[in-house]
């Protein structure tokens, strides 16, 4: 591929701007640049008109509204207006309203053409709204589209939608675009259909086409309309009129504007013969996305235009899929035998071919077929959503039955295509890793306190982000629709013993209709609790702002004003809430640190009660952050790993998932993610004196290194060969939802875009923009027409970049690779998934996940560690991802050129020469991995586990020192001499290997250094946590110590369990002091050791060497695995307090169940349990 590409001269608003040519677009911005073709169209033709939309996010369509904002001068401009609906029904009402400006004296424009968007459950919920408004008819220079957001595969909904069926019911006509140059397309002949038949037209569209972007054409002259020749319009039109009844609404629908509607598509020919042949036996008739997936599995079988002629078969596509026109049917049908209704989900083509068919058998002969085969036996399945490998089996069974003899060369083609299939669909079937990571609530969330409930209650899911409550430890169960919630349970608590349950509710679903619901429930006296989280933004589609002023005051008066008469205000005392007077006069306010006793109280209340917590969506303070426009407290807290036990009590408060594993050698401790953290604060509850917080800290952005980023002189690198593009290359980015992944999809496409190829790309994000799984599908090809699907089918990645090696190892990502042709490179990082918050003892597969992803592409994979790389050189681990982009480009797997991308990064306008510079460190990696290593990790990494033999004697050396400093020489021997005694008991052993030596002298060391008020204070002033404060913060910072002294901690009302309080810095003093006391440990003088916890300590230490005796006085080699399991058991008994204590109690009833196996002589039934 030649190097000196030439580059198209393009601007990011092109996609607006361009008057004709083509432009990268995504679904969503053609839906916007619709409404601007249709202005641009309007004028051409002499008519001064205007737009006006509304509707409701929700995925696929969840980023309508924040488009429309970016562009809001563009938009202004072309004379659109918009107003998000308050919900779906309401934002129709006012589309409806639109089609009766000219009714009524006074209209500004000649016409005003509308739009409505929304998602499947918004159409059901708009139903009504929909009716009335195609009865009463649109402009006849005005129009409207309803664009409908389908989710087959249900991948960010909470139940699949088929909205063509509730259209029909509604007598809308339905057009089905296959794809975003379709978007445009589509919208233009749906509004000269609208203007034309005085129907509401609706557009279908899914997650695979509106989630994507495409090179594609806009130009206002490109659609261009015929009136009917031979159909009359009736006197005045089929336009709304008033005064007009009901009864004769519907018969100029029924009677007038159906038959209308079926004219101008007989005239304008929407529907097309795709593939053509003469003397054709078999027919396939598909429409929208289900088309693409037919057209794909053409190319998987081999099956060209000239298999095509040589088996008979020819492709219909729909694109009005109702009412269908049957004119250009009836050609189609003309002399087949049989017809193969390709669509998803329920059969709705299919009836209306078969209806139109049925009354001219003279004529046709086709059979036609569909969900099932003429024996009932499934073809495509009615649930779900189709794909190319799916249709493409399906179609070979129905070929099965007219390949004969004179086409035997074709059928077995056709079956190695098949069966090459099948080995693609075997080869991704990989080993699951046992990990999987889940949609998350993000780093700091007001979710992860909000939706906690008490010991004995529970409590039913909002919809939105409060859904992923469903899958954590937080008593949560089943959802409702959109403002249903808390209705199931008035329906239940007649009928149960059970008395109360509280009820999450976010406050976008408040505004939108669950305000409603609160109002049901005070008036059916339901005991519930509406625990309303006020976090200032519609979360789960990108953080838009309410669309209306909602602030808490106005909700705890809104409720109050509807007969609530308890309201419970919590927060978490960091943010600003209004004065006790601007709220319902008898709300009470609450500290978080106090949620749970007031739902102990709530949950006693005999009605309808309401919890409102406030605290902001932590993406969106993040976001407003950035741009200095939320407060930032200079706060940072830092573990201090010495201390930190790693009981994960600090997961089970704050559910974070910036609280990662650090792997020392005392074992599993915790750290913060400092690029993560969004500074919510609630880990610092966990019951741990490690925590602290660093205030003033200003993160070193370099740790590995003393290099800066810009110092570091990367070198010319010779370009590589790049792929050719015989056919389209798929491309994956597998990353981790919020870290940049779509970003560098995004960039990829643009590259390809620049330099003038076919490009798609489909991001696949959802609900998996949460810290879930984000899989990003690119396809470059020599032109659009070239690339059917914007998902890459299974078998078909040429290409990955796992940004993430959990995503690159899961089963979809697996599924979509090819050991003939897939090569992939990964970053090696070990990102724990989210459900290690509440797991503390989680494993990361990595090794697992290697041998996968080693495994689906044949040996074609290459691992690097692009985040610490990135985060040492760089000193941000943000810039691992474009690192990976570079390290693929440089090992030529990338069939675009290095200039296409680095401006396309420029174009991206965020931080343009830090992601270049990123981008050429991942080549220079990829070209010398060595080199770029030893920059980066000056100093080999300490490898703390490996599957070679322990050295016990360092291991011990090491003890021995620790246990010196914890009090003494005397005290250390006495350790040094007990595990000398197994070993030497252990050596008797025919065939030992001191497992067991190894355990005792990891264990025992645990116990003799237990962590009272004398050894945290020696650790906190021990020279190696302020040499850790230093690498990781600049100097000016001063410390704050959360800790629960004894004797003077407060107690939680509710459990009364020990609270944490914060001191300040004088704390370093007092443990300075603490420290040279450690000598009066143990005797008389020692104040604290008079408490249970420091009883049960010294306890332990001697229940544990008695044990040990015991143990080796009977040890055979049969009995040896127990002894081992037993020997570490202390292990376990992590935390302080009233953790410590849990954790105590569940390892003493494991002790008794091991040591009755091993006194009774069992050899491991015990300790398999």
């Amino acid at each position: 591929m030649p190097t000196d590409v030439m580059l198209k001269d393009v601007k990011l608003d092109d996609k607006y701007t361009v008057e004709k040519g083509r432009v990268f677009i995504s679904g969503t911005q053609a839906l916007v640049r619709l409404l601007m073709l249709q202005r641009q169209r309007d004028a051409l033709n002499g008519l001064n008109t205007a737009a006006y939309i509304s509707g409701y996010r929700g995925s696929p369509l969840g980023n309508v509204d924040m488009e429309i904002w970016r562009s809001k001068k563009l938009v202004a401009d072309n004379h659109i207006t918009f107003n998000p609906g308050l919900n779906e029904d309401l934002a129709a009402t006012a589309v409806w309203g639109s089609q009766q400006v000219n009714v009524n004296p006074g209209a500004k424009y000649d016409g005003v053409f509308g739009m409505w968007y929304g998602k499947h459950p918004g159409v059901d919920r708009s139903g009504d709204a929909f009716r009335h408004g195609n009865h009463f008819g649109t402009d006849p220079r005005g129009g409207v589209l309803a664009i409908a957001g389908d989710d087959p595969a249900c991948k960010s909904s909470s139940i699949p939608g088929q909205t063509e069926l509730s259209f029909q019911d509604q007598q809308i006509p339905v057009l089905a675009p296959t794809n975003v140059q379709e978007f445009l397309d589509y919208g233009a002949y749906g509004y000269d259909l609208s203007r034309y038949s005085g129907c509401w037209v609706a557009m279908k569209v899914v997650t695979e086409n509106v989630e994507s972007t495409v090179s594609a054409i806009v130009d206002p002259e490109r659609i261009k309309t015929t009136p009917p020749a031979n159909h009359v319009l009736p006197e005045g039109g089929l336009g709304p009129r008033w005064p007009d009844s009901a009864l004769e609404q519907e018969a100029r629908l029924r009677n007038q504007k159906i038959p209308a509607v079926m004219a101008f598509m007989k005239a304008n020919r929407l529907d097309k013969v795709a593939l053509n042949v003469p003397n054709a036996r078999i027919g396939i008739i598909s429409s929208g996305k289900p088309y693409a997936d037919v057209m794909q599995a053409l190319d998987m079988l081999g099956i060209d235009q000239v298999t095509a002629e040589a088996i008979g078969l020819k492709v219909y596509k729909v694109g009005m899929i109702w009412p269908l026109e049957p004119t250009g049917l009836m050609e189609f049908a003309e002399g087949l035998d049989e017809i193969f209704v390709i669509e998803e989900k329920r059969a709705f083509l299919e009836p209306q071919i078969k209806e139109m068919l049925f009354n001219q058998r003279d004529k046709f002969r086709s059979v036609v077929v569909g969900k099932t085969d003429e024996n009932g036996e499934v073809l495509i399945p009615e649930t779900g959503e189709t794909s190319p490998q799916l249709i493409a089996r399906a179609l070979a069974r129905r070929l099965d039955l007219y390949l004969d003899q004179n086409r035997e060369e074709i059928h077995e083609d056709i079956h190695n295509k098949l069966a090459l299939l099948d080995a693609k669909d075997r080869g991704s079937n990989q080993p699951a890793s046992g990990v999987v990571r889940m949609p998350y609530f993000c780093s700091g969330c007001p979710h992860n306190s909000s939706t906690k409930v008490p010991d004995g209650s529970r409590a039913a899911a909002g919809i939105g982000c409060h859904t992923m409550a469903v899958w954590m430890n937080r008593s949560t169960g089943a959802y409702t629709q959109m403002g249903g919630e808390g209705a199931t349970w008035m329906g239940q608590a007649p009928f149960t013993t059970e008395k109360h349950i509280f009820q999450n509710l976010g406050d976008g679903t408040y505004f939108h209709s669950g305000y409603l619901a609160i109002r049901a429930a005070v008036a059916a006296k339901t005991q519930i609790t509406y625990k309303i989280l006020f976090n200032n933004a519609v979360a789960m589609t990108g953080g838009q702002s309410h669309d209306g002023d909602l602030t808490p005051e106005a909700i705890s008066k809104q409720v109050a004003a509807e007969g609530v008469k308890r309201i419970a205000v919590v927060s978490d005392g960091a943010e600003h809430v209004a004065p006790p007077s601007e709220f319902a006069s008898f709300a009470t306010f609450h500290h978080r640190s106090d949620l749970d006793a007031v739902q102990r109280e709530l949950r006693e209340y005999e009605d309808v009660s309401i919890l409102l917590y406030v605290q902001t969506c932590a993406a969106e303070k993040r976001r407003l952050r950035k741009r200095n426009e939320f407060p930032d407290p200079n706060r940072r807290v830092f573990i201090n790993d010495e201390v930190c036990e790693g009981c994960g009590d600090c997961g089970v408060k704050a559910n974070c998932v910036s609280i990662m594993p650090k792997e020392t050698e005392l074992g599993r401790k915790r750290r913060i993610d400092q690029s993560a953290c969004n500074k919510d604060f609630s880990c610092v509850d966990g019951f741990c004196p490690s925590f602290v917080t660093v205030v003033n800290g200003k993160p070193r952005k370099k740790l590995g290194n003393s290099a800066q980023s810009n110092d570091v002189d990367i070198p010319e690198l010779p370009t590589p060969t790049l792929p050719t593009l015989d056919t389209p290359h798929g491309v994956i980015v597998a990353g981790i939802g919020g870290t940049g992944v779509v970003t560098i999809g995004a960039i990829l496409g643009m590259a390809a875009h620049l330099e003038g190829k076919g490009v798609s790309t489909f991001d696949l994000t959802g609900l998996a923009q949460k810290n879930g799984p984000v899989i990003c599908q690119v396809k470059i090809a020599n032109t659009p027409e070239e690339i059917h699907t914007t998902s890459i089918a299974v078998g078909e990645a040429r290409t990955v970049i796992g940004c993430d090696i959990v995503t690159t190892g899961n089963a979809e990502s697996l599924s979509k690779m090819q050991s003939s042709q897939t090569h992939a490179v990964v970053n090696t990082f070990e990102t724990m998934p989210a459900a290690f918050a509440l797991d503390k003892d989680l494993q990361f597969p990595s090794v697992q996940l290697r041998d996968a992803i080693t495994s689906a592409t044949g040996g074609n994979a290459s691992f690097v560690n692009a985040s610490e790389i990135a985060t040492n050189i760089m000193g941000d681990a943000i810039a691992s991802n474009l690192f990976m982009a570079g390290f693929a480009y440089q090992q030529g797997l990338l069939p675009i050129s290095a200039e296409a991308i680095n401006k396309a990064i420029e174009l991206n306008g965020v931080r343009a020469d830090f992601n270049q510079r990123a981008f050429a460190l991942g080549r220079w990696a990829a070209a010398d991995q060595n080199t770029v290593e030893k920059l980066a990790f000056p100093e080999a990494p300490v490898q703390l586990k490996t599957e070679e033999k322990v050295d016990l004697e360092a291991l011990i050396a090491d003890r021995v020192e620790r246990l010196t400093l914890w009090q003494n020489a005397a005290w250390a021997d006495g350790y040094k001499n007990i595990v000398a005694h197994v070993a030497h008991a252990e050596a008797a052993l025919p065939g030992s290997v001191g497992t067991l030596s190894e355990a005792v002298a990891r264990n025992l060391f645990k116990l003799m250094a237990y962590k009272d008020e004398y050894e945290v204070a020696r650790l906190y002033t021990a020279p190696e946590f302020k040499n850790k404060l230093k690498a990781q913060f600049e100097d000016g910072y001063s410390l704050r110590f959360h800790l629960s002294p004894p004797l003077i901690a407060k107690k939680d009302p509710a459990s009364g369990e020990a609270r944490k309080s914060e001191y300040g810095p004088w704390v370093m003093t007092l443990f300075g002091m603490l420290s040279k006391l450690k000598g009066v440990r143990g005797t008389a003088l020692d104040i604290f050791g008079y408490s249970e916890e420091r009883k049960t300590e010294r306890a332990l230490i001697v229940e544990y060497q008695k044990t040990i005796e015991d143990i080796c006085s009977r040890m055979t080699s049969d009995n040896l695995e127990l002894a081992i399991e037993i020997a570490g058991l202390p292990d376990q008994i992590q935390g302080f307090g009233h953790v410590k204590e849990r954790n105590l109690k569940r390892v003493s009833e494991r002790r008794e169940n091991l040591l009755t196996a091993f006194n009774n002589g069992n050899k491991q039934s015990a300790a398999a349990e």
